[in-house]
């Protein structure tokens, strides 16, 4: 099991990530921060890039929030963050 913090930015022109900000994977997403649909953009987005299915990735906190805490089963951190750069 890795976690990962994550720092989203909707309403980009493409999903990808676009490096770090403040200790933090920072992800560009498409989707528009309405009723969650930023959250499940991300899941779907993570489990794609880590070549996981979706029940794998699992958001802890964070809601409501740009920052986000992913649990992320079935990978190590630093496995994670291989297949994520």
């Amino acid at each position: 099991m890795a976690t990962l913090r994550v720092h989203v930015v909707p309403n980009a022109k493409a999903d990808s990530v676009a490096g770090e900000y403040a200790g933090a994977v920072k992800i560009k997403l498409r989707t528009p921060a309405i009723e969650g649909k930023a959250t499940a953009a991300l899941i779907c987005f993570l489990a794609e890039r880590l070549e996981l299915p979706r029940h794998t990735v699992v958001l802890e906190r964070g809601h409501k929030s740009r920052d986000k805490v992913i649990r992320i089963d079935g990978l190590s951190q630093a496995d994670v963050r291989n297949r994520i750069a």
